[in-house]
């Protein structure tokens, strides 16, 4: 068995990225059918602590990792901020998001993306907007934008935006990317299969 810990960016560890060890779990799983792996989730300072007690073998952070205490390995590519709001909605006519636009406005994301991501990007601005509640999970939160109740700020692909789902996802802007790290403690020993996987991910990182 394998384990592996997800932290909370815009929810979960939720993330389309996270399809590149998806799909490497997968490829070792095809060589070795007995491979199980057990997944847990929350924000970074959970997953992290269980990473330092050893109850996890790697961990996803949306943070820049602590390189004095993890090896990491970035992953390929960044996720894009956004806004999802009801497609017959005002802001969904609009090609992407500034702070100006959600001034006022209820809002919906996880509370470390809140204090870091969107605090950053906002800058002086960000005693001007309002979190009216927090999420891990960002399918939970899209059910409450479908309501009516406000609108969600998250990675672009991990809501439903289809033209039947009547949402729509605009981009940031200034542009707001973040880059997930696979983590793991310096030193640590690991299992002959949390090796292969490591291999794996490497050489799939490295295309």
């Amino acid at each position: 068995m394998t384990k592996y810990g997800a932290s909370s960016g815009s929810g979960l560890g939720e993330s389309y990225q996270i399809r590149y060890l998806a799909r490497e779990i997968r490829a070792l799983k095809n060589v070795y059918p007995g491979l199980t792996c057990h997944i847990t989730s929350g924000d970074t300072e959970q997953v992290t602590e269980k990473l330092d007690k050893g109850l996890l073998d790697f961990a996803v952070l949306c943070d820049t990792p602590d390189t004095g205490k993890y090896n990491c390995l970035p992953f390929p590519e960044a996720d894009i901020w956004g806004l999802i709001a009801p497609a017959g909605d005002p802001l969904a006519q609009k090609a992407r998001i500034c702070v100006d636009d959600l001034i006022g406005l209820p809002l919906f994301t996880s509370e470390q993306s809140w204090n870091n991501e969107i605090r950053r990007w906002c800058g002086a601005r960000f005693a001007e907007l309002h979190l009216d509640a927090s999420f891990r999970l960002a399918y939970n939160a899209s059910v409450f934008v479908r309501e009516g109740l406000g609108y969600q700020l998250t990675f672009d692909r991990l809501v439903d935006t289809s033209p039947r789902s009547g949402l729509v996802f605009r981009p940031l802007y200034p542009a707001l990317e973040t880059r997930l790290y696979l983590i793991w403690n310096k030193y640590q020993t690991f299992t002959p299969m949390a090796e292969r996987f490591l291999a794996h991910i490497r050489q799939a990182f490295a295309r």
